[in-house]
C-alpha cells in the first residue's frame, strides 16, 4: 500500500508540473489570429448614466467572436451585479473571469457575482485568471467589505471556483490574449508608495507586480484594455506588441491611473501613444477626467476618439466609441 500512495503522489506531481509547463509554453506562441469582432461594454467606473451606479472600482464585459469575459469586478460587491441588470447584461453565460490585480476596486464584485450566478450555471464565472504575485502576503485592506487576496481565493474556492495564475502572456480566445505580469521599462511609477508586500525577510515595496491587461489582436491593430495599468501605460502597450503582435495600438481602454501625472508626464505618454499608433482612447476609473482632455489634446483626438469612460460606455470594433450621455 506504501508503494502505491507513494506512486500515485509522484504521478500526480508530474502531472500538475507538466500542466503548469503546458500553459508556460503558450505564451511564446503567437498564434496571429485576428479577431472579427468585438465590444467592450463599461459595467463599473465614477462616472454613471440613468440608473446604473457609480463607483471607484472598475469593470468591463468583454464580447469577442462569440466569446464572453468580464474584465475585473468593481469595487462594492453589488455594483456590477446592478449595473448588469440595468443595462440587459447576462452574467450567467459568462465563464471566465480576469482579474488585472488584487485591488479591492476589482476584485470586491467576485464573490457576489459568482454567488448570484452559480445558481443559474454552476459553471459562470468559474475560472478567475490573475497575475502572479497576487496572493503575496499584504496588509489587509481598509474598506470594511474588501477581502484580502487570501481571504478571496479562500471563500472563491469553497464555492467551486478556480483561480488560474499566469506568468507569461497566454491566449485565453483566439486572438485574446492575457499579458501577465507586465515588465516595467519605461520609468512609469503608477503604484501607491505606501504598499508593503511581507516576505521572509520583511517587508518590502509593493509595486503591483501582478498587474496584467488584456490584448486583442484586431485587423485595425491591438486594442489593449486595462483595470489600473499600475504597470504604466506605456509599459503595457510596448509589451503587448513586442510579445503578441507588433502592429499599431488601435484602442486603449480602462483605467490606466493618469490621475495624479503632471502635464510633462501626460505630454511625455502621449508621444509614446503616437509613436504606437494610438488611435482611439477610453479613460476611465483611476486615468481621471482632466488627463483624459489633456491627452486628447496633445493627441489631437476629438470627442469621438478620445473620451472619458462611463458605466455603459461602449467600444465596438467597426463602430468606434460609443461613450454614453454623460461622457459626451
Amino acid at each position: 500500500m506504501k508503494r502505491i500512495s507513494i506512486f500515485s503522489i509522484v504521478i500526480v506531481a508530474v502531472l500538475a508540473t507538466f500542466t503548469v509547463a503546458r500553459a508556460q509554453s503558450n505564451s511564446n506562441q503567437t498564434s496571429g489570429h485576428t479577431v472579427g469582432s468585438l465590444k467592450i461594454t463599461v459595467l463599473s467606473t465614477m462616472l454613471a448614466d440613468g440608473g446604473s451606479l457609480g463607483e471607484w472600482g472598475f469593470a468591463a464585459l468583454i464580447e469577442v467572436d462569440g466569446n464572453r469575459l468580464l474584465f475585473d469586478t468593481g469595487a462594492r460587491p453589488t455594483t456590477v451585479l446592478k449595473n448588469a441588470r440595468e443595462l440587459g447584461v447576462d452574467l450567467s453565460t459568462i465563464r471566465e473571469v480576469f482579474l488585472s490585480h488584487h485591488h479591492y476596486d476589482h476584485t470586491g464584485g467576485l464573490l457576489t457575482l459568482r454567488r448570484e450566478v452559480s445558481g443559474e450555471d454552476p459553471e459562470a464565472l468559474q475560472r478567475t485568471h490573475v497575475g502572479k504575485g497576487i496572493f503575496y502576503d499584504r496588509p489587509p485592506p481598509s474598506r470594511p467589505w474588501a477581502q484580502s487576496p487570501e481571504g478571496l481565493k479562500t471563500e472563491y474556492e469553497s464555492m467551486g471556483g478556480v483561480f488560474v495564475v499566469h506568468d507569461n502572456p497566454y491566449e485565453l480566445f483566439p486572438g485574446v490574449w492575457i499579458t501577465g505580469p507586465v515588465p516595467r521599462v519605461y520609468p512609469e511609477r503608477n503604484y501607491p508608495e505606501n504598499g508593503k508586500i511581507t516576505t521572509s525577510s520583511g517587508a518590502i515595496e509593493d509595486t503591483i507586480p501582478e498587474s496584467q491587461s488584456l490584448v486583442i489582436n484586431t485587423d485595425r491593430g491591438l486594442v489593449v484594455i486595462s483595470g489600473c495599468g499600475h504597470a504604466g501605460i506605456i509599459n503595457t502597450l510596448d509589451y503587448a506588441r513586442k510579445q503578441i503582435n507588433n502592429v499599431p495600438v488601435y484602442a486603449a481602454i480602462g483605467g490606466f491611473h493618469l490621475i495624479a501625472a503632471s502635464d510633462d508626464h501626460l505630454r511625455w505618454t502621449a508621444d509614446r501613444m503616437r509613436e504606437f499608433g494610438v488611435s482611439h482612447f477610453m479613460g476611465a476609473h483611476c486615468t481621471g477626467i482632466n488627463p483624459v482632455f489633456t491627452l486628447r489634446t496633445f493627441l489631437e483626438m476629438d470627442r469621438t476618439t478620445g473620451v472619458v469612460g462611463a458605466v455603459g460606455a461602449e467600444f465596438e470594433l467597426g463602430k468606434g466609441i460609443q461613450p454614453g450621455v454623460i461622457s459626451r
